[in-house]
């Protein structure tokens, strides 16, 4: 038996709660996760998993023994990087998962050079606004605008998206240009509205004047849950879109996109990193996250009332 093997084995089952699970994220045969982990029963001489025919629940031991297999494989890895023979940088396979315009407007383009920083990390990244099971589904972290709606995870404020509100010319053209954001709410217009991950209500929009405050759902003949067809949709004049600075901007520039209530202010969506609550967070997760920050750091700063309360 290699231990480091039904360790991992092991750690994966029960974060999957499954050995099929566990066995797709490891790319193993089912059997031969179930073969490790009898193993390593055998070896210890104590029962980790309960199984039943629809779910693997962790014993008493296996709890205990998890929670310091976990701490003991991400140090292992940080230290296997650290040896003077080893590569200084590190490595391995970082899943991740972003929304998909996040990536194609900014981290596509900077991804070179984190590369160029840390060439042995490699991506596994999905591109989605779904809600992911961070565990389940052994992904390491997950980029997300608004709050983080598991309160289980642990997040890092890396962002504040500005937001604005815009109409494609043909949209206008039709249902006139609204003047006040109160006028959302009139019969003759209508918003795209985005659907967030796992709820069926819409951002609450809000937007600020002086001392004026105006919160407002809109009418709606259109819901949508991704970012980029969201804006398609804006674009094909369907609706009144709130839209973060940078999804925006090159639209804006070109005509196909107008900016509305150029002297109201809509409030900031954070955005953060979120990633199980490990003890021990990877030495590649950790570089991800900061590399993250750095990033926003130019396109979406965090605000700065914020950033002084950190």
């Amino acid at each position: 038996m290699d231990r480091f093997d039904a360790m991992k084995a092991f750690v994966r089952v029960v974060e999957a709660g499954s050995f099929t699970k566990a066995a797709q994220t490891l790319h193993m045969s089912r059997t031969t996760v179930t073969q490790l982990v009898q193993q390593l029963e055998a070896r210890l001489r104590l029962k980790l998993l309960n199984r039943t025919t629809r779910r693997v629940n962790v014993t008493e031991d296996g709890a205990v023994y998890y929670d310091r297999i976990v701490r003991v494989l991400a140090e292992l890895e940080d230290v296997e990087s650290s040896l003077p023979g080893a590569s200084a940088a590190p490595g391995g396979v970082l899943r991740v998962d972003v929304p998909s315009p996040f990536a194609a407007i900014i981290l596509m383009p900077a991804l070179p050079q984190f590369h160029a920083r840390y060439p042995e990390i490699q991506f596994d990244m999905g591109a989605s606004d779904r809600k992911v099971d961070l565990i389940g589904e052994n992904v390491d972290c997950v980029v997300r605008g608004g709050a983080i709606a598991d309160p289980s995870l642990a997040a890092r404020h890396v962002g504040d998206l500005q937001l604005g509100v815009y109409a494609a010319p043909a949209y206008l053209a039709r249902a006139g240009t609204p003047r006040h954001p109160a006028e959302l709410q009139d019969g003759g217009h209508r918003i795209v509205k985005y659907r967030w991950s796992g709820s069926d209500d819409g951002f609450p929009y809000a937007m600020h004047k002086g001392g004026e405050s105006v919160r407002m759902q809109g009418r709606h003949i259109l819901t949508i849950d991704d970012g980029n067809a969201y804006l398609a949709a804006g674009l094909a004049g369907l609706g009144v879109l709130w839209l973060p600075e940078y999804m925006a901007k090159a639209h804006a520039a070109s005509g196909a996109l107008m900016p509305l209530f150029a002297d109201w202010r809509s409030d900031p969506m954070p955005l953060y990193v979120a990633y199980p609550p490990r003890r021990h967070v990877s030495k590649k997760l950790r570089v991800f996250i900061d590399w993250v920050a750095e990033l926003m750091a130019q396109h979406a700063p965090v605000a700065a009332y914020d950033a002084a309360a950190r």
